[in-house]
């Protein structure tokens, strides 16, 4: 956790690996907003860290606000309410999901991935308003990587919060596309706002905040390109972020295991249909070249996160 140059004292950056998300606290006298909360297996290092940066400024923790609710977003959210009693905020289009716990609708099914239940007590929709730090944030959809997500634009500070639709060097997996779905389009769309509201410093929802924004745009439409022109590859891809991702979490499995459980998850049956194979072959096949990159090794029957 840190200050960012030119990054204002009431912002405190918070970066994780890659199983959780960035967080990013902002400081009010009044009570502290947290943007998005990790992954569920690291819920107690989040409310650890959050705790720190509160001792620090005598805040409370008024509320947490999620971008998006892919796992690694608001996997501790239910562990930050237990510990804070705050309010949870979320994505208006996701709050039926939510209210109802539907998993697959979620994601977490769809990917094989966990999150422990949360009540949400409020949500945020595009075009609709914050205040935090001292200073009014607008929400905007950003829907490619996720239909739901939200991004964050603070245009006094120049701040912009882009969770999953900019990073450094890319974003997140067009998941919309891998169930033959629009998802390409959308993603240049979103790119060409965050280049419209010219931030001066980009906090990513993964990796390191900057404040090159015109040349990460620049890299990201590149690879975008290269996604749209070759959707074959980016299902392969998408399946090794999504197993690396399971590993990561549950640091090793057997393969037999994992097979039996993921060649029934939406995402990756539409994946594999892409690839022209069974999910099953899809996910060896995956294995194998995760292995290959030094990713996973084996151990016996087991795969284990390398």
């Amino acid at each position: 956790m840190s200050a960012i140059a030119g990054l204002p004292p009431a912002l405190r950056f918070i970066q994780r690996d890659w199983l959780s998300c960035n967080q990013l606290v902002l400081l009010d006298r009044d009570g502290a907003t947290l943007i998005d909360s990790g992954y569920v297996k690291n819920a107690a290092e989040t409310v650890a860290l959050v705790r720190a940066e509160l001792a620090a400024s005598g805040a409370p923790l008024r509320r947490v606000i999620n971008t998006h609710l892919h796992s690694d977003h608001c996997g501790g959210n239910a562990a930050l309410a237990a510990a804070f009693d705050c309010e949870l905020v979320i994505p208006q289009s996701s709050a039926a999901a939510v209210a109802a716990w539907d998993e697959e609708a979620l994601t977490y099914r769809a990917t094989g991935q966990r999150c422990a239940r949360f009540v949400a007590t409020g949500t945020i929709a595009p075009g609709e308003t914050f205040r935090a730090a001292n200073a009014d944030w607008i929400a905007h959809a950003a829907p490619g990587h996720d239909p739901e997500s939200l991004i964050f634009h603070c245009p006094e500070l120049g701040v912009l919060i882009s969770a999953d639709a900019l990073w450094e060097h890319g974003f997140g997996v067009i998941f919309p596309e891998l169930a033959g779905e629009s998802g390409f389009a959308e993603q240049r769309a979103v790119l060409d706002l965050i280049e419209s509201l010219a931030p001066q410093i980009v906090i990513p929802g993964h990796g390191s905040a900057f404040s090159d924004a015109p040349a990460a745009i620049a890299r990201a439409r590149s690879r975008l390109a290269a996604m749209a022109s070759d959707p074959v590859r980016h299902a392969r891809s998408a399946l090794k972020v999504l197993v690396k991702y399971r590993l990561l979490d549950l640091e090793r499995e057997t393969q037999a295991a994992m097979i039996a459980e993921l060649s029934a998850a939406s995402v990756m049956v539409a994946s594999a249909a892409l690839l022209g194979v069974a999910p099953a072959t899809a996910l060896a096949r995956t294995v194998d070249e995760l292995i290959a990159q030094g990713q996973l090794r084996r151990d016996g029957a087991w795969l284990v996160n390398a």
